[in-house]
């Protein structure tokens, strides 16, 4: 699981961190870069790919030339993350010129019983205006004995290049852990529009929940009865309508398609009626992707949600809140999510207030900062005039808070 995502020049930020717990949010202006830190879980997520860094670089939003932060020449992206008993320290650096993505440096590290950190391998440090086509890479130089050394790829991670090498397995299976956890990354940003047609059956809920009713009809057939009761026990608790069932069936002459139903009521069960998606409200759709997602991702994932709480009314904010954590407790997950919501926030346990993340930008250079909502200096003395969310509305929270700039490259 991700603990720590740190970013150095990237898009809007110079240097910040971000802390990552079972459930984080991140609240901030428009513009003030919380899509930016999405947009990082989308390169580490697509680094799995073992594609170019420019082609991972031209699939995120922006495209290539949005990377690196204005007026800097290079970007560097470091994750600490735990998987088999292990805590590791992975860290990229690269930079860009003419449409072409190259290696500065690469390093992964795992933690020792000491609390140091023990390098599996690392690479020489080129400057951003080096083209060599391939870098240098030295694995485990922290044991004694005689060191190996490569060159390999400049234009591709060392990650996906190291399970070819001669080298100790204890370095495979750190690289191997890393692009695990990044693979276990899942953006979701449902789009209700989609979401409302017959789709083919599917093991995999799409990042915009176009075939939840795939996913749904596709469970084993002795798994369907307590997956229904389950999201319909979450699901019912949002519209001011009774939702009785939410269900898939398939549908077509060979079964291979599906369309997802829920019967509705005003309280009276003789007057039930049964609606497919068509007629089901976009806030409802969305609810019912992300707790499909939730409900079928693998643990130790990372479910990503840009606007969780869009097109939900404010006062099923507390129905939301607890989905989130129920499930996520329960399953083993992480969620990370980004929200304009004041009364989200609000409904709020305290437990979860302190994994809230604000977002700003400052300085002339619209650098972007992020600091923990309850390690603000000011909080307990903002908190005695107003909620969270009263902070959020009257815009102190996104407030410069260091009395400087970042600095500028």
């Amino acid at each position: 699981m991700i603990t720590r995502l740190s970013l150095h020049n990237w898009k809007s930020f110079d240097h910040a961190s971000l802390l990552i717990d079972q459930i984080t949010f991140l609240i901030g202006t428009n513009a003030s870069g919380k899509s930016n830190i999405v947009d990082a879980m989308v390169f580490l997520s697509r680094l799995t790919t073992g594609a170019k860094l420019a082609d991972i670089c031209k699939s995120i939003r922006g495209g290539i030339d949005q990377i690196i932060r204005r007026g800097c020449n290079a970007t560097q992206i470091s994750i600490t993350f735990k998987a088999n008993a292990n805590e590791y320290r992975y860290t990229l650096q690269f930079s860009v010129e003419k449409a072409e993505a190259l290696l500065n440096s690469e390093s992964l590290e795992v933690a020792t019983a000491d609390h140091t950190w023990r390098t599996l391998f690392d690479t020489d440090t080129l400057p951003p205006n080096d083209s060599s086509s391939q870098i240098t890479v030295r694995v485990d130089k922290d044991r004694p004995g005689s060191k190996k050394e490569f060159r390999l790829r400049r234009d591709i991670t060392v990650l996906a290049q190291v399970q070819g090498l001669n080298v100790l397995k204890v370095i495979k299976e750190g690289a191997g852990a890393a692009l695990n956890t990044f693979a276990s990354i899942y953006i979701l940003d449902p789009a209700p529009v989609k979401m409302r047609d017959y789709v083919q059956l599917s093991e995999t809920l799409n990042s915009d929940g176009s075939n939840v009713a795939g996913v749904i009809a596709a469970l084993p057939e002795e798994e369907v009865p307590q997956f229904e009761n389950m999201l319909t026990g979450y699901v019912s608790k949002l519209p001011e309508k009774d939702i009785r069932k939410i269900w898939a069936e398939r549908v077509g002459r060979f079964k291979d398609t599906a369309m997802l139903y829920c019967r509705e009521d005003w309280g009276d069960p003789e007057d039930a009626m049964e609606i497919d998606a068509r007629s089901m409200s976009d806030g409802t759709l969305r609810f019912i992707a992300i707790i499909v997602a939730m409900l079928t991702r693998q643990p130790d994932s990372l479910i990503v949600i840009e606007e969780i709480d869009n097109g939900l009314h404010p006062s099923r904010a507390g129905e939301l809140v607890h989905a989130l954590t129920d499930i996520a407790t329960r399953r083993d997950f992480d969620v990370l999510c980004t929200t304009h919501n004041p009364v989200l926030i609000d409904a709020l346990s305290s437990e979860i207030l302190h994994s809230v993340s604000c977002v700003t930008r400052e300085g002339n250079h619209g650098t972007t900062s992020i600091f923990r909502l309850t390690e603000r200096p000011d909080f307990l003395r903002q908190l005695a005039q107003y909620t969270p969310g009263g902070m959020m509305i009257k815009n102190i929270l996104t407030s410069t808070i260091h009395g400087k700039e970042g600095s500028y490259c």
